[in-house]
């Protein structure tokens, strides 16, 4: 710590330090006072999302006895994702209260500038001892007494000031790198659907619409019984949702099955293009280079004899053919597509073999052109974060020149 600074208590440095207030929705109403949630925390900004605000009416004000929320004022959340971050809340022109999940903090300015903590807030040592103060099982959340506890470094007030006009000028300018490599990745991730939509414009005569059941067999997958001993091993991979790299290639080193195990699963051969058809991931397509097996959340196309089934895979990465998916899934909590529906599914072939793997050769190279790209901008983006903490760590420990 820097000769001159001091640390302190975060409750020591307030003014005010409290929750929000326990609002039900039989409580709330369609305008009056803006309820603020932990929704509109983001980590070091505020954000506004005036599409789902919530309001109270004076009269449940002055029965809940709210505390009002005034521009200038800290919020921190002490719910995830993740616990503790903060923003300073902006004029909106509006009256505004809070929620319980959410600490109202108003700094005295003479002593710590709110835009210090702030930028304090986003330093991993503030996540780590944050971290550390959390209890709960099934959900992590920080007390506002622990919140209280905090250790905060506190340098001069001319220190602080010199601190936030440095970070202010230099996150500005990261930020606009930020901008420009997400911007470059939506641009590389878009370079392969535009490569697959010329691909299907530019053959739009000679080319014939299939459904998926047309051009081979649907096979779903199916796991041994876990209380029969002896069905894993190494004879042939097993692959489930979560071995599904993001090029498309099939993680198959996980647990496999064993010569047991493999013969009461359904195996598919190589060339087989497979697409996860349950839950948080329903959509994810692959493609295999080898005899696999695979659970039960996974359909399968073995294609026929004449047909691609890279070329098949390739198309199911299509935002046409994922959103058919999507549409056919449902809205149940849990989204799941059918055998029946997944084979319905339809995607357009060249007549010929030997245009297919022309097309999917071409395709295979931007989609690998892709892969680079995504790789190079999602480093970009790592290193960008990594600078930001590390000059955090800097402007924390009193080392920022």
């Amino acid at each position: 710590m820097k000769a001159g600074w001091q640390v302190k208590p975060l409750h020591s440095l307030a003014l005010t330090i409290t929750d929000g207030n326990w609002v039900e929705t039989k409580d709330q109403s369609d305008s009056g006072i803006r309820l603020i949630q932990t929704g509109n925390i983001g980590t070091g900004f505020f954000k506004n999302r005036c599409e789902k605000s919530r309001y109270i009416d004076d009269a449940t004000f002055e029965r809940l006895r709210c505390t009002e929320v005034f521009p200038g004022d800290c919020l921190v959340s002490r719910l995830p994702d993740p616990v503790g971050r903060s923003c300073i809340i902006p004029d909106t022109g509006e009256k505004m209260i809070t929620a319980v999940d959410c600490t109202i903090i108003r700094f005295d300015r003479d002593v710590l500038l709110p835009e210090f903590f702030i930028y304090f807030s986003m330093s991993q040592s503030y996540l780590t001892a944050v971290a550390d103060a959390c209890t709960g099982t099934t959900r992590q959340r920080i007390s506002r007494t622990n919140l209280g506890k905090l250790p905060i470094p506190l340098p001069p007030l001319d220190e602080q000031k010199r601190i936030i006009a440095i970070l202010d000028e230099t996150f500005e300018g990261l930020d606009r790198a930020r901008a420009n490599a997400e911007a470059n990745l939506a641009d590389a991730r878009e370079l392969f659907e535009a490569t697959l939509r010329e691909e299907l414009e530019k053959n739009s005569t000679d080319w014939r619409e299939c459904s998926l059941s047309d051009i081979g067999q649907t096979v779903t997958g199916s796991t041994p019984r876990t209380s029969e001993t002896g069905n894993t091993g190494t004879f042939i991979p097993f692959i489930k949702p979560g071995d599904f790299l993001p090029d498309g290639r099939l993680n198959y080193e996980s647990e496999g099955l064993s010569e047991k195990g493999a013969a009461s699963s359904r195996i598919l051969p190589p060339g087989s293009a497979l697409m996860v058809c349950i839950g948080a991931t329903i959509g994810k397509a692959g493609f295999s280079d080898r005899s696999i097996a695979t659970n039960q959340q996974i359909n399968a196309l073995v294609p026929s004899v004449g047909i691609c089934g890279e070329f098949v895979y390739l198309q199911m990465l299509s935002k046409s053919f994922q959103r058919e998916v999507i549409q056919n899934a449902g809205q149940a909590t849990l989204p799941i597509i059918n055998k029946s529906k997944w084979s319905a599914l339809k995607v357009r072939m060249p007549h010929d073999l030997s245009r297919q793997e022309a097309v999917t050769a071409k395709m295979r190279e931007a989609r690998n052109h892709v892969s680079s790209l995504e790789k190079h901008f999602t480093t970009t983006l790592a290193d960008l974060t990594s600078l930001r903490q590390s000059l955090l760590q800097k402007a924390f420990s009193g080392e920022l020149g």
